[in-house]
């Protein structure tokens, strides 16, 4: 099924591919794995690629990623906000000073009018500039958030539900788009989404749905550390390995995200540049722990784990993963020191569904809803088709339900007792997690008050131990002792096997070799400012 599947969109897709034009100097050309244009009126879908595509070069957060080195995880530096801090003794209210003399790209100016507004088109339905499309993508990223106010034209206070020393990580998220433009374009979101204006190092040229983006150097961008050196990037839509690789090598495209694997030497051959780099990335099983689901059943779980030949998958995608022992990689500051050993052992794991009451007559039944492509999905049909050979080798009955990428979210935004989940039989999902910040990597997969769509724990597990360690992570402002406190939660979640750990992604792309000055971040998120296009 999953190559008629495979044959079929990349058929299609050749036939887009062989319409691009040939570009100038100064223009990179990329082919991302989503299968439309990511939203481009402030807050993107298509998962972290829309964000690294249509979030970073159009918008600005208040608080900007740091992507300018490859040998350190990346973290937080400041963006539209010069600083922030909590308020002395309320520290659930928190200031941030705004950077002065920022325009977007309409001419007119940011300011904390303009934060106001912003956050009122994502969390105020009475709002007349609300859009439900925006706030479905950025709510579950501030779910603390519940007050905001102006304090001066360059001042803004944000107040949240609970105490939460990381919530600048959250701020990272929320994207600032003109509300002059809004205004201008008859107060009418789809209109915005064709001609945007935000305060990016990018400038939004054109827009075709599911055919492509085109974006233009924006030479007064406030950080003259990072404007452009290139004059156009253009994006387009290319959701398989196979499309994406041909048209790389036929010279339509210059850069490429994901990669096939089995085309790795032909690219080298072709003289094509392969990049690659860890990165906080999670590809796993969430299951749903709801009663009468098979997963509740902690000897399953290791099962699962265990039947899973890791360095097999690794060898399918030519050493392009890192084989997952939890949520992040070993060495991590987060690894902590779990006791469960996640390794191939498939006589452990028929012997754990054993105990657990499962025989050949009577096998724990498991459907996964899995995407055929989409952002750090990486190859999910072969790895889905491996996975499923371990799982029922040791004694599993393990189907999927495939859909698209953006389906698939659209899908996890109802949890595990949801009406799609019910009429599918679905009891797990294969969504690429971000470890990138603590919440993402824990509280809104883990913690009780955060399942879908509050947050992102789809499976509804309900442990009030890891309630707690994750809410001591959250209430600490010390850095080491938030980083401890972090190590602990994942010590316990892998102990308890919550999920079924598989790979970490390389995030592997391959380039022309006229692609000049790009550095590999490690993070979901990339800076395209600094690259060059060598004549």
């Amino acid at each position: 099924m999953f190559k008629r599947l495979r044959v079929a969109a990349a058929g299609f897709s050749v036939l887009a591919a062989t319409a691009m034009p040939a570009f100038s100097q100064g223009t990179l050309r990329i082919g991302m794995t989503a299968a439309d244009i990511p939203q481009t009126t402030g807050q993107p879908d298509q998962g972290f690629e829309g964000f690294r595509f249509a979030g970073y070069t159009i918008y600005d957060a208040l608080v900007n990623w740091d992507l300018s080195k490859a040998d350190t995880i990346a973290d937080i530096r400041p963006g539209l906000a010069l600083s922030w801090a909590p308020v002395e003794g309320e520290p659930t209210k928190w200031v941030f000073k705004l950077r002065e003399g920022v325009k977007f790209h309409d001419g007119s100016d940011f300011d904390s009018a303009a934060v106001i507004w912003n956050l009122d088109k994502v969390l105020n339905d009475k709002s007349s500039q609300f859009d439900r499309k925006q706030m479905a993508q950025a709510r579950a990223r501030i779910p603390t958030l519940v007050g905001y106010k102006a304090i001066d034209k360059y001042t803004v206070e944000l107040t949240t539900r609970v105490v939460n020393s990381l919530f600048p990580y959250d701020m990272s998220y929320i994207f600032y788009s003109s509300p002059a433009q809004w205004e201008k374009l008859g107060k009418d979101w789809n209109k915005v989404a064709l001609q945007p204006s935000g305060t990016g190092p990018f400038k939004v040229d054109r827009v075709v749905p599911r055919e492509r983006l085109e974006l233009s150097r924006n030479a007064d961008y406030w950080d003259k550390t990072r404007v452009p050196k290139l004059d156009k990037i253009l994006l387009f839509p290319m959701p398989e390995a196979a499309t994406r690789t041909a048209a790389l090598l036929a010279g339509q495209v210059d850069w490429i995200e994901v990669p096939a694997p089995d085309a790795i030497p032909r690219l080298r051959q072709g003289g094509m540049n392969i990049v690659t780099n860890k990165y906080p990335h999670n590809w796993a099983y969430q299951p749903s722990m709801v009663e009468g689901s098979p997963w509740t059943d902690i000897r399953v779980r290791k099962a699962a784990n265990l039947a899973i030949d890791r360095a097999g998958l690794n060898k399918l995608l030519g050493g392009l993963m890192i084989e997952a022992k939890g949520a992040v990689y070993p060495g991590h500051p987060w690894f902590g020191s779990p006791s469960f050993d996640i390794k191939y052992d498939p006589a452990t794991a028929k012997k754990l569904l054993a105990e657990a009451g499962y025989s050949a007559t009577k096998k724990p039944k498991i459907k996964i809803a899995i995407s055929t492509s989409g952002s750090g999905q990486m190859l999910p049909l072969p790895m889905n088709e491996y996975v499923q050979e371990n799982l029922n080798a040791v004694g599993f009955d393990a189907e999927f339900e495939v859909m698209e990428w953006n389906s698939l979210i659209s899908f996890s935004f109802q949890p595990a007792t949801g009406p799609d989940a019910k009429a599918k039989g679905v009891n797990g999902i294969n969504i690429s997690r971000a470890t990138v910040d603590p919440y993402s990597a824990f509280m809104r997969l883990y913690h009780s008050s955060f399942v879908s769509p509050a947050g992102a724990n789809w499976g509804i597990l309900k442990d009030p131990k890891i309630d707690e360690m994750i809410n001591k992570a959250h209430t600490t402002f010390d850095r080491a002792a938030q980083t401890k406190a972090l190590a602990d939660v994942h010590t316990y979640i892998v102990d308890q096997a919550y999920w079924v750990y598989i790979a970490h992604d390389l995030n592997p792309r391959a380039m022309s070799p006229k692609v000049k000055g790009f550095v590999q971040a490690q993070s979901w998120f990339q800076d395209l400012t600094p690259i060059e296009m060598a004549k």
